[in-house]
């Protein structure tokens, strides 16, 4: 069953960069971009470095997708998905995610 867990306020998310939360025992990259007014989650885990670096990567896009270039190896995964630009058959779990009276919301799976 999947509920809202509360990870952090608006005001601790960082404009066009990545923040690391705990949501449901799991490290997830939080990618705030004020000029699109979107906000994206995916697991902060990089299964090429095999290191929780995520957060921690370039955000940019490519081709019009929203995308984070891995800080280790440079493999870029979309928002969205989680799918890796390089290698489609590597995807990553992302996650939903919403702003609700000024808290940054994400959906998580039990």
């Amino acid at each position: 069953m999947a509920r809202w867990q509360d990870v952090c306020k608006v005001d601790d998310l960082q404009p066009d960069s990545g923040v690391c939360a705990l949501a449901g025992g799991q490290q997830v990259a939080i990618f705030y971009i004020p000029k699109d007014k979107a906000v994206y989650a995916i697991n902060n885990y990089d299964p090429f470095g095999c290191a929780n670096v995520l957060s921690r990567g370039i955000i940019g896009d490519i081709n019009g997708q929203p995308v984070v270039a891995s800080p280790l190896y440079k493999q870029h995964f979309n928002l969205k998905t989680g799918v890796c630009l390089e290698d489609e058959t590597v995807k990553i779990p992302a996650y939903a995610i919403r702003i609700e009276n000024g808290s940054v919301q994400v959906s998580i799976t039990d």
